[in-house]
């Protein structure tokens, strides 16, 4: 493997370039480039042309080979067909090329093949050094220093440069992204990683995260493909205040192993993703307007603790729409100083609304000096973090007047105002906002789900401000993962395994005959469980295997005969171990469930939540990826929707919530020294104490049972 991070300053800042492949054939990709690279491109480095057919290509000198340049190139553009992709790697290798980027398509999106053309080009990558941008991909395209190594008819129409970086996997999405520059948008980077057989976005990410021109990174990704190099890019531009805004296409469900565990049956790749996303601050949106709304509002300023809305508008019906808006998304309305009421009082007319939101009327159409008094007033206030100006509609002259007095008191105030373009009509107004770098969201909604977001990451931003994150995941998955081959831990054993790692327990021992188990409930003391002890039953209560609440000996033989004979009936060829008899927890208290998956990208995630039977109707949970930094888990208990139960509600005691946290605790740090073996954990129910008055112990937080999936061969290993 490369190293983690590489330095690619020489790939996107190149001295010198090779276009293997220039063409002048009308509208072959090695023309195309050519032209971009020679008439579209500000490149004063020096470029060579590479065809063995032709002397010159446009007025410039053309070279047999790479072999035969008189310098080595920082970065070889490659356009040849596929068939002679690898023997130009193998040519740019040798020549010590520090960079190829190649444009070729017909390779790993093509099937069996391809995909076999691509490992020899990683091999070649390994062998050498040299780092590889593709294949299949439409190019690398800097646009604040006007370079496009691009075969892009559109390259020399999306020239807006800005402080937004982008990086994406697919083309078109990410040139959809780039044609936001129509709103005034400015995009100063765009790198869209193709196949990604050695670079991917997250090796841009890095680089954005410390580039001076980039204040904040958008990404496209439809897979990851390296969970720990994406979390460490991501973290490094956590570390430098710079936001990251991520849209993952392929959100929908796989049920892998689901029948294997709860856990496994609640957790997928989208709500993994979603989770890591959160815990490493990545503001997660879900298409491409909302993208670019997030990230042009966090490159305009980035929120400060004073986070509070005002609403400034003509119209009432306009006004409620956005305070409807504002609610729903959970933000809060600026309460104005005396000094703004004041001024808005004097300024507008008597019928006019001056609480917040604003509604100036209609009198603003007559007297446009109106919007120059009040929107100042209202976007200095010091409550207001954030003033929203939705505009209906397009009234010519007016409109136009109105969007200058905009731009005249975002001139005078770092708080920044949003105007929202509501009309379908684009005129001379909306012009204005655009070139004075507003980007005007098009509708309510979206405008203020951009705030949404743009809000939260300043609280993210406050609660991790000075925490190191430097969270690599327990143990990213290996090629071929799925086929390995797993087993399940009897709950004896697994139960066994935690009490040795200092989870707390309920006694609890298996019976080989009803005596036996007369004998191990007698000693423990009444109240007991007996359940069904093998390692091929795992949902015990489905079968009848479970009886609860057994309170002499003469109950606790009768269960041992009927659980038996339920799992012989039920399961005829699965090897019982017997009956386990449990020291039953005490009334009161609640169920709640703790699994750990392990995830093909991030490796293991852990999740917490309401337990019991209802655990896959109510869906009710808080994920993280290990191991757990400080905080984690009493974040994750008060993330679920039910967390007013667990707090104590209507005269209920509150749980015992300290014993809940150092259970979670307990279970990352199990994990983290038993990562190679450790598949899935699912340990539901979890029975937690009610928090006790002063004097009496509370009973802690117990896993009542215990499924553990282990990896067969790294088991045997450990």
């Amino acid at each position: 493997m490369h190293a983690q991070h590489t330095d690619l300053s020489h790939l996107i800042h190149p001295r010198s370039i090779a276009l293997v492949g220039a063409s002048d054939r009308a509208n072959s990709i090695g023309e195309r480039t050519l032209i971009n690279l020679v008439k579209h491109s500000r490149f004063d480095g020096d470029l060579y042309l590479v065809n063995p057919g032709k002397s010159e290509l446009m007025g410039r000198r053309c070279w047999p080979s790479v072999a035969s340049l008189p310098e080595t190139p920082d970065v070889a553009v490659v356009v040849v067909p596929a068939t002679g992709v690898l023997a130009v790697l193998e040519e740019c290798a040798a020549r010590g090329v520090r960079f190829a980027v190649i444009l070729s398509s017909g390779f790993g999106e093509t099937g069996a093949e391809g995909e076999r053309e691509q490992q020899r080009m990683s091999a070649i990558a390994q062998r050498s050094g040299m780092r590889l941008y593709g294949p299949n991909c439409p190019g690398l395209t800097n646009v604040n220093a006007q370079l496009g190594m691009t075969f892009s008819p559109s390259f020399p129409h999306d020239l807006v440069k800005g402080p937004i970086g982008l990086a994406t996997q697919g083309g078109g999405l990410g040139r959809n992204v780039m044609q936001a520059m129509e709103r005034g948008i400015g995009i100063g980077l765009w790198a869209s990683t193709g196949n990604e057989v050695d670079l991917q976005v997250a090796d841009f990410i890095h680089y954005m995260a410390d580039a001076p021109d980039i204040k904040v990174i958008a990404t496209l990704l439809e897979g990851i493909k390296d969970g720990a190099r994406f979390a460490a890019a991501v973290q490094r531009a956590a570390a430098n205040g710079k936001p990251v805004v991520a849209l993952k296409v392929g959100r929908s469900e796989y049920g892998r192993r689901a029948a294997q565990s709860h856990t496994a049956s609640l957790t997928g790749s989208a709500e993994v993703n979603s989770a890591v996303f959160r815990q490493l601050g990545v503001i997660e949106v879900h298409d491409i307007d909302e993208l670019v709304d997030t990230a042009w509002l966090l490159a305009r300023a980035l929120p400060t603790e004073r986070d509070a809305l005002a609403i400034y508008c003509s119209s009432g019906g306009t006004s409620a729409l956005t305070a409807d808006a504002v609610g729903a998304e959970g933000l809060t309305l600026a309460a104005f100083a005396p000094p703004t009421t004041e001024a808005l009082r004097t300024a507008l007319p008597g019928y006019a609304a001056i609480g917040n939101p604003v509604d100036t009327t209609a009198a603003v159409l007559s007297d446009a000096t109106l919007i120059e008094k009040t929107l100042g007033a209202v976007a200095s206030d010091p409550n207001v973090g954030l003033v929203v100006v939705p505009i209906t509609l397009d009234y010519g002259e007016t409109t136009t007047r109105m969007a200058s007095h905009i731009i005249q008191a975002q001139q005078a105030t770092s708080t920044p105002i949003v105007p929202i373009w509501m009309s379908d009509r684009l005129g001379d107004g909306y012009k204005l906002l655009v070139e004075h770098g507003f980007a005007p969201p098009r509708s309510v909604n979206k405008a203020i789900a951009a705030v949404r977001r743009w809000t939260e990451y300043g609280h993210w931003r406050r609660r991790n401000a000075g925490r190191q994150l430097a969270r690599v995941p327990t143990v990213p998955s290996q090629p071929g993962e799925n086929s390995i081959a797993t087993r399940a831990l009897s709950e004896a054993e697994a139960k066994a395994r935690l009490r040795d790692a200092g989870i707390r327990l309920l006694p609890s021992e298996v019976a080989g005959s009803a005596e036996d188990a007369a004998r191990i409930a007698q000693a423990m003391g009444f109240p007991v469980v007996a359940k069904i002890a093998s390692a091929q039953i795992l949902h015990k209560s489905d079968i009848g295997g479970v009886r609860v609440g057994l309170s002499d000996a003469t109950a606790v033989r009768q269960a041992w005969s009927d659980i038996m004979s339920a799992a012989g009936s039920h399961c005829p060829d699965a090897a019982i171990d017997g009956v386990l008899i449990e020291k039953m927890a005490p009334a009161g208290g609640l169920e709640l469930i703790v699994g750990v998956t392990r995830d093909p990208t991030f490796g293991h995630v852990l999740t917490f939540g309401i337990g019991g039977i209802h655990v896959e109707v109510l869906r009710d949970v808080s994920r993280r990826m290990l191991p757990l930094a400080d905080g984690d888990a009493a974040a994750m208990i008060r993330e679920i929707r039910a967390w007013p139960l667990l707090a104590g509600i209507r005269g209920r005691p509150p749980v015992d919530v300290a014993a809940l946290e150092a259970l979670l605790q307990q279970v990352s740090d199990f994990v983290r020294d038993n990562a190679a073996w450790i598949d899935e954990i699912d340990l539901n129910p979890v029975w937690v104490d009610l928090a006790r008055e002063a004097g009496k112990p509370a009973g802690g937080a117990i896993p009542l049972d215990a499924v553990i999936v282990a990896r067969q061969a790294a088991e045997a290993s450990a």
